[in-house]
């Protein structure tokens, strides 16, 4: 018998991350090749005729699981009976232009995202961020959802996480899937704190493996915090193809469950763990069920060294917070 389908929102859908998103979303590579789905795809106004030409192209794939397509301006059409949010789009970082800006700006569209999602989408409805700056705009999300759960509200720190795989598998000269339990700290910022103390690669302990501290202490730490400002800079856009990759291992991770003792990283609604004010959405490594629910990987020694990179990750989103709750006269 063919399971019902699960309708999922992209928000930025007629963008270069969602046009890189769909298509595996829709051939089953998300939420299994059994799986039936229902798109909704929400943008502005100005962007409907692009996105006219992007559900056009959906259709020319001829997805036996996609079910069907609802491209809408309305966020309150596109959060009706949704299972699933993927809220990419959001106010692009222009030049000059502060991250405090950014923030005033993307606030009160997440805002009023949450609204809609609280009035209209299930109440087990999955969020993930990724417009930026995510982890705050997913904390005024989940604030003005008060009927959703906090822990459905999560951002994207899958696309560091990967990123700083690769940069260990690359100086190793192996693939990207030997390096397990790589953890991003904090926020999905330049303050992040890429973690290997707690990694393994070829069986091995990270820094035992690569025997060079200095290294991983430094500027593998810089590359995988400014990798989004490399790729800008070469490629004159921001990732794309690698978020819409991040996106669908976050969410296939989530629905899924993780593999025995591996874990990923996550932005999710911090319960205090490793000392971190309860109720921000910071990146911690995390352990997901098959069930759908999550739960922050406990235990770990934090040295001094990573401490204060954690923390230094926590005032700004402390910051962040306060600031996007003036923004909305909260």
């Amino acid at each position: 018998m063919e399971k019902s389908p699960i309708r999922v929102l992209v928000t930025g859908a007629a963008g270069q991350i969602a046009y890189s998103l769909l298509y595996p979303l829709s051939k089953g590579d998300v939420f299994g090749h059994d799986q039936p789905i229902e798109l909704v795809l929400l943008d502005i106004e100005a962007m409907l005729t692009v996105l006219d030409g992007v559900v056009m192209e959906m259709q020319d794939c001829a997805l036996p699981l996609l079910k069907s397509i609802i491209p809408t301006a309305d966020t309150d059409v596109a959060c009706k009976d949704i299972d699933v949010a993927i809220l990419v789009g959001a106010m692009p970082r222009r030049e000059g232009m502060e991250r405090k800006d950014l923030l005033r700006a993307n606030v009160k569209i997440f805002k009023a995202q949450g609204e809609s999602l609280d009035k209209h989408a299930k109440k087990s409805v999955k969020v993930v961020v990724v417009g930026n700056p995510a982890n705050t705009n997913a904390f005024i999300c989940k604030k003005y959802a008060p009927s959703i759960p906090p822990e459905n509200f999560t951002a994207l720190t899958r696309l560091d996480q990967n990123r700083a795989q690769a940069q260990i598998a690359t100086r190793m000269g192996l693939v990207p899937q030997d390096v397990k339990n790589v953890i991003i700290w904090g926020n999905h910022s330049n303050t992040q704190f890429p973690d290997v103390r707690h990694a393994k690669v070829a069986g091995k302990g990270v820094y035992e493996a690569v025997q060079d501290d200095a290294w991983l202490k430094g500027d593998f730490i810089k590359t995988v915090q400014t990798r989004g400002a490399a790729v800008i800079k070469a490629r004159k856009l921001s990732s794309a193809m690698s978020a819409a990759k991040a996106i669908g291992d976050h969410m296939r991770d989530w629905w899924f469950g993780t593999k025995g003792d591996e874990y990923v990283s996550m932005a999710v609604p911090s319960d205090g763990s490793y000392g971190i004010e309860k109720g921000i959405i910071y990146s911690f490594p995390v352990q997901a069920k098959p069930d759908h629910t999550y739960s922050i990987v406990q235990g770990l020694q934090i040295d001094e060294f990573s401490k204060e990179k954690m923390t230094t990750t926590l005032t700004e989103l402390q910051e962040e917070k306060c600031s996007a709750e003036e923004f909305c006269g909260y």
